[in-house]
């Protein structure tokens, strides 16, 4: 008879994610999972078939639910206009300026080091971006309508352009935390919203 788990995976998982989240997964190795969770190796490779790699793609989608959701903040509701985009980034400027907001976003680091190789981390990311530009078309669809930007605006292109500045501003944000830098981008990005 098999011996009953001694942990739960949904906290193994919130620990995996915090370490992946902090060291990338080509970084973390086992032994660094075994200390963030306090779970053997042969009950981490018990509870998540295939591994390292298994815990990495249920921690993108453990993000996915948990973390990202937070950070969409307003933005992801049903009235959201142009100042939840700008609450959006705004909050994107604020983190990066913490010592652990400089982690960045796992999904975005996970780009950065896994998307071009690993067709399922993509297709995690390529999801998350689809999530983050939809809340934005329709927030600038919104904006359109109030009459909040000008007339014609392209809500679904602009959202792209946002999505992308985003991005861009993240990654800037873990290699030069500089605020004036960091607004600077943000302000640019709403200048041919008007």
């Amino acid at each position: 008879m098999p011996r009953p788990r001694e942990f739960e995976p949904e906290q193994v998982l919130d620990a995996a994610m915090r370490r992946f989240w902090e060291r990338g997964y080509r970084a973390t190795s086992i032994e660094d999972l075994v200390k963030a969770t306090g779970v053997k190796p042969g009950s981490i490779y018990s509870a998540f078939p295939g591994g390292k790699r298994a815990l990495f793609l249920k921690s993108l989608e453990r993000y996915s639910k948990l973390v990202v959701p937070q950070k969409l903040g307003e933005l992801d509701g049903p009235g959201a206009s142009v100042a939840e985009v700008r609450g959006y980034f705004d909050g994107l400027v604020r983190d990066l300026l913490s010592p652990e907001g400089r982690q960045g976003c796992l999904l975005v680091n996970t780009a950065i080091e896994d998307a071009a190789e690993d067709d399922e981390a993509a297709a995690v990311v390529r999801g998350h971006l689809a999530r983050l530009e939809n809340c934005m078309t329709r927030a600038l669809a919104t904006a359109v309508r109030r009459g909040e930007v000008r007339p014609g605006l392209d809500a679904a292109g602009t959202a792209r352009l946002m999505v992308a500045t985003a991005q861009g501003l993240m990654v800037v944000g873990k290699a030069n935390p500089d605020e004036a830098v960091l607004r600077a981008i943000v302000d640019n990005a709403f200048a041919g919203l008007g």
